[in-house]
């Protein structure tokens, strides 16, 4: 109603009528939109306390317009006692009551009972009915947050403070993105005047992750977070997954970093010999000793490439133009006072001039610099003489290749010593200064003659210059922070949560310490299920060159996802495999066993398989997990039978049957999975295991393998 009122207000009165007219509409509809985002099960709730108060626990505080209190938001500290209150430590809470919506509609009740006294004969104590509920019901594609289901261990974390490094380790099943989800928003509700201009940014291994997550946050109440991927982090590069293992582990170290500071200092070059240059038909001489002093000072103002090319380029432009107007004079004959100012632009346009000085510094962006450092073999040679024959090999690569998210931090870092390209764009502020002080002289001039003309028809002028000035500028686009924040890669965030962490190499730890200079970090994932070479074996290899020893871990105990016969069946895989995996303990037993088929053709053998799974999880979400050589001929033999109720990758996690990678699974759940040839997603050489980990622990109900060869050993008991 209030929405509806100020855009039917006219749109007329002063600059700052409209400002606050339109300033009332923004914050309406930033409210409206919260209020549809949380509308689906709003209130999960209730605590009946020792004074007989009732209290109501939802994903938004609200109140009557009396500011009767009606539902307290699940991130106030007077509803931490809704997850952490126990039998044993009641904290005034007699009852907790699980309110189990669908929409606006009440499902079902639970009561966890607190107060013994509450309990009659026939009654006794009720606990996790709630939390069975949610784990056993269907998969959509879409994750679900757990606000309404949070457990002790899960909210101890989401609530720790904000300032430092806390790491929170937990094997599969355990909840960690949700709980790096719900402390986001958290952390946004309780610290909303330091966040809300900084701006949170949350970062995922996948696109795929990024979708199935993409819903978590508006539900609990927040819309300002900054989410990405790992390969998204750069502003207009849409990056592609690394194929080759070496190239990414050898990308990924901090050694690349000298790599691309030689490249940028190998553009600054320094001529063989003297060069021959035509000023309007006049020949001066630039000489090494006069560029390399150039260069030497435009270095020493500590700018970067761009930036300090002004330096450069001035520096040279004001020794030839000496040089130039010396000749002339001597030409001339002496004591000739001619106005010689025009010298200085004839040697600026002078195209000799202009090839030497971008010979010598040429200006140059990031895609620029890296795409010719990997493409062109002597560049990559002169600006990494330690890497050996075969390294330089795994780095080089043809011009027109895709961007990798090994790419990205050396792009972010060749943005970073390079600057802007358009060095003035400092400026920019301090012209557009400039240009209104230019617009209100116009305007002033303008509205004398109007105003003696209102004066003569007896009405005063009524319109200043400022209003002039004002009413036909042209707005900025109103942004948030946090789409401001997405496309600058300059932003410094308040605080950073990173799910999957034990993925990123060192050169992608380096450019998100970059982007949140407090190093303010919820860092989760597990060690065990590391899959790329460029990751991380411990958390102290990850974190010590940047953080020292300046962290905190947490570890999650619980794995409430996966049934105790799957779970338990990978960690015997990876145990045989050689390496020891956080086993956490599983909530409940599931209804099936792991199936192992071993069969003599894979994809006849897959097509008579599925109708058996699809049956068994009775319309949830199954997910066919296979080596990336055989998605595509799974998918188009699934579709064959299936037609549009199969889908690939980030794209088909909302059809029925799902085809996808261990890596683009990472992260997901699915209610039956079915691992095809589990050898292959094993690598012995490189000891570790989690590709097939992290298969095997996706579903929540139903676990199949199909294998063509050896079954690894462990699965079957």
């Amino acid at each position: 109603r209030q929405l509806d009122e100020v855009r039917r207000s006219v749109s007329a009165g002063s600059h700052q009528n409209r400002s606050e007219r339109d300033a009332f509409a923004t914050m309406y509809e930033d409210r409206l939109a919260q209020l549809n985002a949380v509308d689906d099960r709003l209130v999960f709730g209730r605590l009946d306390l020792d004074d007989g108060a009732e209290r109501y626990i939802g994903r938004i505080g609200l109140s009557t317009e009396e500011l009767q209190q009606l539902m307290v938001d699940w991130r106030a500290p007077e509803a931490g006692t809704f997850y952490q209150a126990t039998a044993f430590e009641r904290m005034g809470v007699r009852r907790r009551r699980h309110l189990i919506l669908s929409g606006r509609d009440v499902k079902a009740i639970e009561d966890d009972v607190l107060d013994a006294a509450m309990l009659t004969e026939d009654e006794s104590l009720q606990g996790e009915g709630a939390l069975l509920a949610a784990l056993n019901s269907r998969r959509t594609g879409q994750m679900s947050d757990i606000v309404g289901t949070i457990q002790s261990e899960q909210d101890r974390i989401i609530r720790a403070p904000l300032s430092g490094v806390v790491v929170v380790q937990g094997g599969p099943g355990t909840g960690k993105t949700a709980v790096a989800l719900h402390r986001a928003a958290y952390l946004l509700y309780t610290h909303r005047e330091r966040l809300k201009s900084a701006g949170v940014l949350l970062v995922g291994p996948t696109t795929a992750f990024m979708r199935y997550i993409e819903r978590v946050l508006p539900s609990l109440g927040e819309t300002g977070v900054v989410m990405s991927s790992i390969g998204n982090l750069m502003p207009g590069i849409r990056a592609v997954p690394e194929t080759d293992e070496a190239t990414a582990a050898l990308k990924g170290r901090l050694e690349m970093l000298n790599l691309v500071k030689q490249a940028v200092a190998n553009r600054q070059r320094i001529p063989a010999e003297d060069r021959k240059l035509n000023v309007e038909g006049t020949i001066l001489m630039l000489t090494p000793r006069q560029v390399r002093r150039a260069r030497d000072r435009a270095r020493a103002t500590g700018k970067p490439h761009n930036e300090a090319r002004l330096t450069f380029v001035k520096i040279l432009l004001r020794e030839l133009t000496e040089q130039l107007t010396e000749q002339l004079e001597e030409s001339s004959g002496a004591g000739n006072t001619a106005d010689r100012s025009y010298l200085a632009e004839d040697v600026r346009s002078s195209r000799d001039v202009r090839i030497a000085v971008n010979l010598a510094w040429m200006p140059m962006t990031p895609e620029k610099l890296i795409r010719d450092l990997f493409s062109k073999p002597a560049q990559l040679e002169a600006a990494a003489p330690d890497l050996s024959s075969v390294e330089l090999a795994l780095l080089h690569r043809p011009e027109n290749s895709p961007w990798t998210e090994a790419d990205v931090p050396l792009l972010d870092e060749a943005a970073e010593l390079l600057g802007e390209l358009d060095a003035s764009a400092g400026r920019n502020a301090a012209e557009k200064e400039q240009e209104r002080i230019r617009d209100l002289a116009n305007a002033e001039r303008t509205l004398e003659n109007v105003n003696e003309s209102l004066k003569d028809s007896g009405v005063d002028g009524v319109l200043t210059a400022e209003d002039l000035v004002d009413h036909n500028a042209v707005a900025d686009a109103r942004l948030t922070a946090a789409e401001r924040a997405s496309g600058d890669r300059n932003w410094a965030f308040g605080h950073i949560v990173i799910d999957e962490a034990q993925e990123l190499s060192p050169m992608q730890w380096h450019l998100l310490m970059r982007r949140c200079p407090l190093k303010s970090f919820t860092i989760v994932g597990d060690i065990a299920q590391t899959s790329s070479a460029a990751g991380s074996n411990s958390w102290q290899q990850a974190l010590e060159p940047f953080v020292g020893e300046r962290w905190q871990l947490e570890e999650l105990t619980v794995n409430y996802r996966t049934p105790a016969q799957i779970a338990e069946a990978a960690v015997r895989m990876a145990n045989a495999a050689g390496l020891v995996v956080t086993a956490p303990k599983a909530v409940r037993d599931g209804r099936w066993d792991p199936v192992v088929d071993r069969v003599p053709d894979l994809i006849p053998a897959l097509v008579r398989a599925l109708p058996e799974e699809l049956d068994a999880i009775d319309g949830g979400l199954l997910a066919v997990i296979a080596p990336m050589r055989h998605v595509n001929a799974i998918r188009e033999s699934l579709a064959g039978v299936y037609g549009d109720r199969v889908g690939q990758g980030a794209g088909g996690l909302g059809q029925d049957i799902v085809v996808t990678t261990p890596r683009e699974a990472k992260g997901l759940e699915f209610d039956g999975v079915v691992v095809v040839e589990p050898a292959e997603m094993l690598d012995p050489g490189s000891a570790r295991v989690g590709d097939l980990y992290v298969a095997m622990t996706r579903p929540t109900q139903r676990l199949r393998l199909i294998a063509t060869g050896v079954v690894p050993e462990g699965i079957e008991g």
